[in-house]
C-alpha cells in the first residue's frame, strides 16, 4: 500500500493555465492541412480554420497558443504574412522539409484562430535576421489604437481594431538556429528589442520573454540574468519571463527511436529523461532566485516533450510521428512537476499543437483523431487556474538497473470548481500499486475519476481513432478522510473530490 499525503489546508501556489500551453510552428503539416485549410477547402472550416481540431481543442480548454516558431520565428517576417493573399511572398522554409512556404496563414489568421479557440496569444518575434524597427512594428501593427502608420495598415487589411498580444517572445533558441550568439550579446539585444516592445494600452501590459537555456546550459540562464540585471535597475516589466527548452528523445539525437516500436528498456529509459525535467527546474531556478527573489520572472517552458524519429515514408524535415501511452505517461509527468514549481513555471508550451512532435491532434484529409497526449491534456484541464496544495506520494524505484524511476507521480490542487483534483501517473508497465491517501481535516464527500491506460505501445490510428480514450473510473472508496483504490499500471488518473 503507497501512501498518498494532501493537507487542503496548505496552499503552495497558483497553478496558471497557461502551465497548459501548446505550439505551433510552420513546420510540416501543423499549420497547414493541421490547423489552417483556407476558406475554400471541402473540409468544413471557418475562416480558414478546421472546425473539427478547433472544437477538439476547445474542448481540451487550450488557454494559450505560441507562434510562429521556432526556428521559424528567427526567419520569419511579419510583413509577408498580411494583405491579399495572392500578393503575399512565397519562400523556401528552409529550416522544415523545404517546402514553399506561401503565407497564406499570418498575423490576421493566427488572431482569428485564437478567437475561435478563445485562448491566449504567444507571439515570437524576430532577432536573428529581423531588425529592432521590425519588431517595433509588428507590436504597433497588432496592438496600437488610433491613427498610426501601422494602424492604418492593418486597417486598410479588414481589421480596425486592435488585438491583444499576451505573450510576446524576443528571438527563440539564439543560442542556436536563431543566430548562434553568446548569452551576453543575446542579453543585450534582448534589452535594446524590448524597449521596443511598447505597452501601447496600460490596461492590458504585454508579457515580455527572454530567450532562455537549451536543457541544462546554465551558464546561458546566468550569462543572460547577469547582463539585464546589471545597471541601469532592474525594472518590473523589462522582462516577465525566460524561455527553456527541453525534449525527450531516448536514443539521442542522431537515433532518437522509434514512436511506436519500442521494449520496456525503452519505455523505461524514455521515462527517466522525461524526469530530468524536475533538476532542469530546479537548476535554473536557483539562479533565477539569486537576481529575482520575488519570482516576478516566470519560468518559462515554451518547448518540451518527445522527439523520435519520423514515420516511415514521410518528409523527415516535418517531424511527424505518432503518440502512444508512453507519450501520455511523458505528458502526465511534466504536467504534474510543472504544477509542483508553480512558483516558477509561469507558462508552458508542448510541441507540438497538430501533426508535428508530440502532438495532440493528427489529421490525415478529413479525418482526426485526438491522440493519448491529447487525453492527458483534457483530464489535467481542471488544474487551470487552481491552488496548488501541498501533496506528497510513497514510491519505490522501478525499471531497469540503468534507468530507474519512481513509480509513481502526482500533483494536487484546489479547482475553480471547489472540488479536490488529483493527477497521479503509474509509470509501471506492468504493476498496478494499491494507494490510500488521507486529506489532512478534511472529509471526502464523494469522488469521481477518470482514466486512460492500455497497453505500453497502444495509439490511436485513422482506422482505430478509439483504441486508446478515457474511461470512468469507479473504483476508489472514500472512508472519512481518507480514499482507497488501485491505479492500474501504465495509466493517468484524474480524481476529482467533493469535499
Amino acid at each position: 500500500m503507497y501512501r498518498l499525503y494532501v493537507n487542503p489546508n496548505v496552499k503552495k501556489g497558483h497553478i496558471h493555465p497557461e502551465i497548459q500551453g501548446h505550439f505551433s510552428e510552420h513546420l510540416g503539416r501543423c499549420i497547414y492541412e493541421g490547423l489552417y485549410v483556407g476558406e475554400n477547402s471541402p473540409i468544413k472550416n471557418t475562416n480558414g480554420m478546421r472546425n473539427d481540431v478547433v472544437e477538439a481543442l476547445k474542448e481540451m480548454q487550450i488557454p494559450v497558443l505560441r507562434w510562429p516558431g521556432g526556428c521559424f520565428a528567427d526567419e520569419y517576417h511579419w510583413r509577408d504574412g498580411i494583405g491579399p493573399k495572392e500578393g503575399r511572398k512565397k519562400m523556401i522554409n528552409t529550416h522544415w522539409g523545404g517546402v514553399v512556404e506561401d503565407n497564406s496563414f499570418g498575423t490576421h489568421e493566427f488572431m482569428e484562430l485564437c478567437r475561435q479557440l478563445g485562448c491566449k496569444t504567444y507571439i515570437n518575434g524576430n532577432v536573428g535576421s529581423g531588425t529592432v524597427q521590425e519588431m517595433s512594428e509588428w507590436v504597433e501593427y497588432m496592438t496600437f489604437e488610433g491613427v498610426s502608420p501601422m494602424a492604418d495598415l492593418r486597417t486598410a487589411n479588414g481589421h480596425a481594431d486592435p488585438w491583444k498580444v499576451d505573450f510576446f517572445g524576443v528571438g527563440n533558441e539564439n543560442w542556436g538556429c536563431g543566430g548562434n550568439m553568446t548569452p551576453e550579446y543575446y542579453a543585450n539585444l534582448y534589452r535594446r528589442y524590448q524597449t521596443y516592445v511598447r505597452n501601447y494600452k496600460s490596461d492590458a501590459p504585454i508579457f515580455k520573454i527572454a530567450c532562455g537555456a537549451n536543457v541544462d546550459d546554465f551558464g546561458w540562464t546566468e550569462g543572460v540574468l547577469k547582463t539585464c540585471f546589471r545597471a541601469p535597475a532592474f525594472l518590473h516589466g523589462f522582462m516577465d519571463g525566460i524561455s527553456l527548452h527541453y525534449y525527450t528523445h531516448p536514443g539521442g539525437w542522431e537515433h532518437k527511436g522509434s514512436a511506436t516500436d519500442f521494449d520496456e528498456a525503452m519505455w523505461y529509459q524514455t521515462l527517466n529523461k522525461t524526469l530530468y525535467m524536475e533538476m532542469l527546474i530546479a537548476g535554473h531556478t536557483a539562479i533565477l532566485d539569486q537576481y529575482d527573489k520575488e519570482k516576478k520572472v516566470g519560468l518559462i517552458v515554451d518547448e518540451w516533450g518527445t522527439w523520435f524519429d519520423v514515420e516511415p515514408g514521410t518528409n523527415p524535415g516535418f517531424l511527424y510521428q505518432q503518440s502512444t501511452m508512453r507519450d501520455a505517461l511523458v505528458a502526465g509527468i511534466n504536467l504534474n512537476i510543472f504544477n509542483k514549481h508553480c512558483d516558477r513555471v509561469r507558462m508552458a508550451n508542448i510541441a507540438q499543437l497538430v501533426n508535428v512532435l508530440q502532438s495532440v491532434i493528427l489529421t490525415d484529409g478529413e479525418k482526426m483523431i485526438k491522440t493519448p497526449t491529447y487525453h492527458v491534456f483534457n483530464m489535467y484541464k481542471y488544474h487551470q487556474d487552481a491552488e496548488l496544495l501541498s501533496s506528497s506520494i510513497e514510491t519505490e524505484q522501478i525499471g531497469t538497473e540503468t534507468d530507474k524511476v519512481p513509480n509513481l507521480t502526482e500533483s494536487v490542487s484546489l479547482g475553480k470548481d471547489g472540488r479536490i483534483h488529483v493527477t497521479i501517473t503509474n509509470l509501471s508497465v506492468t504493476e498496478d500499486y494499491d494507494i490510500c491517501g488521507e486529506f489532512t481535516g478534511t472529509q471526502i464527500q464523494g469522488v469521481q475519476g477518470e482514466i486512460l491506460t492500455n497497453a505500453m505501445r497502444a495509439h490511436n490510428t485513422f482506422d482505430a481513432p478509439e483504441t486508446v480514450h478515457t474511461e470512468s473510473f469507479d473504483g476508489c472508496k472514500v472512508d472519512g478522510t481518507q480514499i482507497s483504490f488501485t491505479i492500474p499500471a501504465c495509466s493517468v488518473l484524474h480524481l476529482a473530490l467533493t469535499v
